[in-house]
């Protein structure tokens, strides 16, 4: 269970975050469209997960292990967006969301079922 103050850490970052990445995304990875869609903060404020959701990249984990790479970077510039409102920028870790591509194979799995009539009859 969060507590309202990691929620609120954690919608800060997510905000500031996606901020970042328009400003400096395109100079880590090429041609990727990065939107980030979770932020999950640890109840002591010392670390975030970002969860990112990415298109039109051959392979994703090679974009998320640019970031990595880039981490310092890209932490010093959402540090500098949250010195006002946060105490300490908490440390940050960047990981792939199958949500999505999830849920575009469950659709297509289901399309193809009932092109084949094999979902049954419908009420």
């Amino acid at each position: 269970m969060e507590s309202k103050r990691q929620k609120q850490v954690a919608e800060l970052v997510k905000r500031n975050i996606s901020l970042v990445l328009q400003m400096e995304g395109s100079y880590i990875y090429d041609n990727a469209f990065v939107t980030v869609t979770s932020v999950n903060v640890t109840p002591d404020l010392a670390l975030a997960k970002i969860y990112l959701s990415i298109y039109n990249a051959t392979n994703k984990e090679t974009v998320v292990r640019l970031m990595e790479q880039n981490n310092k970077k890209l932490r010093q510039s959402l540090a500098h967006r949250l010195r006002r409102q946060i105490r300490r920028c908490p440390e940050i870790n960047f990981y792939v969301d199958e949500t999505l591509d999830e849920m575009y194979k469950l659709n297509s799995l289901f399309n193809k079922l009932h092109e084949e009539k094999q979902m049954g009859e419908e009420e």
